[in-house]
């Protein structure tokens, strides 16, 4: 449910960016919290276990919950650190999560199990929060966004060395007609 990952992360970025006191960053959470509990409605309507994604649903926010509570009691002298690193290694958990599936697209040399247009996105998103955080000079932008390219590039490889079945089935049944 890469949709409910992204409406969490957004709210602990939309925190992170709070405490950085960055317009821009509170703009762009701001939005990915919108978009992203958009399509996660659309998900949840059409879901045949709405028991099972509400329950997903609970998890999440219980845990984004205590992140926030966490912001909000750690000491102003040592949140912008912290609580960055925290959201680091959450994005990066975020990020490398399609790769899970790494060992069965290796096995089965097939990447239909990915979300291309996620991945496609990412990469082309964590470039360019790259080049922000470069411009603003901040380390957990910069680190968490260089990581993050790195893996989504590495995602998009696999779709170069392992082009999709399901277009060659589409083409060979097309060829048949």
């Amino acid at each position: 449910m890469p949709f409910l990952g992204g409406i969490g992360m957004c709210i602990l970025m939309l925190q992170y960016a709070w405490i950085v006191r960055d317009p821009a960053m509170i703009n762009v959470n701001v939005f990915g919290l919108l978009t992203n509990t958009v399509y996660m409605a659309i998900y949840y309507y059409y879901s045949p276990q709405t028991k099972d994604t509400l329950a997903l649903i609970g998890k999440a926010t219980i845990f984004v919950m205590v992140f926030l509570v966490y912001a909000q009691m750690e000491s102003p002298e040592k949140i912008e650190y912290r609580y960055g690193l925290i959201v680091t290694i959450l994005f990066f958990f975020l990020m490398a999560s399609p790769l899970i599936h790494l060992k069965q697209i290796i096995q089965t040399k097939n990447v239909d199990i990915l979300p291309f247009p996620l991945i496609f996105m990412g990469t082309i998103v964590t470039f360019l929060w790259l080049l922000y955080g470069i411009i603003i000079n901040n380390t957990f932008i910069i680190f968490q966004n260089s990581v993050g390219f790195v893996l989504s590039a590495t995602q998009m490889s696999l779709f170069v060395i392992y082009p999709s079945k399901s277009k060659d089935k589409v083409t060979s049944q097309e060829k048949k007609d």
